[in-house]
């Protein structure tokens, strides 16, 4: 059975920095891609960004790019989202998700199917 439990939220200040985690567990982590979703209140969830099986390949929304880098380190079955130069429109519940198969990058909420419980990023201005 996958897991994943994301950690590393917290409040912070705009212009500050975050380190999301995401632990995944169940399977070997290192055959699969990953990514990161954010839903704000009143919002849909949307894409952060992906990364593919071996890390050599991301993909970062437009909303965070150069703010905003996803890694991964497979000996750890660890996924992390690093956010710098936040902003209050980065405040949101953060997912990490897996697919069931594939290793290539996906951008869409359709091509993942194990979620985590999300972690709180709260930025004030």
């Amino acid at each position: 059975q996958v897991q994943l439990v994301e950690s590393g939220g917290g409040s912070v200040q705009a212009g500050g920095s975050l380190r999301l985690s995401c632990a995944a567990s169940g399977r070997t982590f290192k055959y699969y891609a990953m990514g990161w979703f954010r839903q704000a209140p009143g919002k849909e969830r949307e894409f952060v960004a992906g990364i593919n099986y071996n890390g050599g390949t991301t993909n970062h929304a437009d909303s965070v790019k150069g703010r905003f880098t996803i890694s991964r380190d497979n000996a750890k079955n660890t996924v992390y989202l690093e956010m710098n130069n936040l902003k209050s429109e980065d405040t949101a519940v953060y997912y990490c998700a897996t697919p069931r198969s594939g290793t290539a990058v996906r951008t869409t909420e359709a091509g993942y199917d194990y979620w985590g419980p999300g972690t709180q990023v709260t930025v004030s201005s």
